[in-house]
């Protein structure tokens, strides 16, 4: 009968979509191996004096700011955690008028991507903070916690913001720019500073780059995406198909 045939296709349709749609969630933001990584990122950042550059302003979001460079910058890194300022659950960007900052990026480098430490930890970002974990005591030691950071980046060029918010986790990534402070008094007194050492731990260790250049070494794996939304795609065309397929009356 036709609408047997038809639901039995709806029914592919709707098994396979979830699978692929599933595998593609589960991939997606899967980090590289240490064997697949540029051997720029085992490299530690560079930080040098800034040459007396005076503060200058900037404009984003109907909001003023004064940039104050601490120190040129530059720290190549596998992106590991990622979380955008625009967020829907993201208040305190929000309350604070602070739409220079677009993305923090949490990234390794140095000694945790040569030994591959990253492998054995897992990283999530929450508003301004990055959390790592794991269960192998090995990975805690010292020189690969030093060898990870989170980094509020700042920019008020459209251009390179489109690319910090097309940034993925598992990219691997090259950032110039200034370490920076930043204020505005957009209806109250706001600044925020950073880390100048690669050494410390805990509230105020981030390093805040005003970023002057973005680029994308090597990109992480496009098919775990790919697979997601073609998995959507299946089930949204599966509901279609169940739905629009005459059903047989019951005897």
């Amino acid at each position: 009968m036709p609408s047997t045939g038809s639901h039995r296709t709806a029914s592919v349709l709707l098994l396979t979509g979830t699978l692929a749609a599933a595998l593609g969630w589960w991939f997606d933001g899967a980090l590289p191996a240490r064997a697949r990584l540029d051997p720029s990122i085992t490299t530690e950042p560079l930080q040098t004096p800034t040459s007396g550059d005076a503060a200058f302003a900037a404009h984003r979001n109907g909001v003023d700011y004064s940039i104050r460079p601490l120190a040129d910058y530059e720290i190549t890194g596998l992106v590991v955690s990622m979380h955008h300022a625009d967020a829907w659950w993201d208040w305190i960007h929000a309350a604070s008028a602070d739409h220079l900052n677009v993305v923090d990026l949490c990234v390794v480098w140095g000694a945790n991507a040569a030994d591959g430490a990253y492998e054995r930890m897992k990283f999530s970002s929450g508003q301004f903070v990055c959390y790592v974990s794991t269960r192998d005591s090995s990975a805690w030691q010292p020189q690969y916690i030093r060898a990870l950071s989170n980094n509020h980046l700042l920019t008020d060029d459209a251009r390179i913001a489109r690319q910090l918010a097309g940034v993925r986790v598992g990219d691997q990534v090259r950032m110039r720019g200034q370490l920076v402070e930043y204020s505005h008094n957009h209806g109250f007194a706001f600044t925020r500073g950073t880390s100048l050492t690669r050494d410390d731990q805990g509230n105020g260790a981030c390093e805040t780059i005003f970023v002057r250049d973005v680029q994308v070494l090597r990109a992480a794996a496009a098919w775990p995406r790919w697979l997601l939304w073609a998995g959507l795609a299946m089930l949204g065309l599966g509901v279609w198909r169940w739905f629009a397929t005459p059903h047989r009356p019951l005897d």
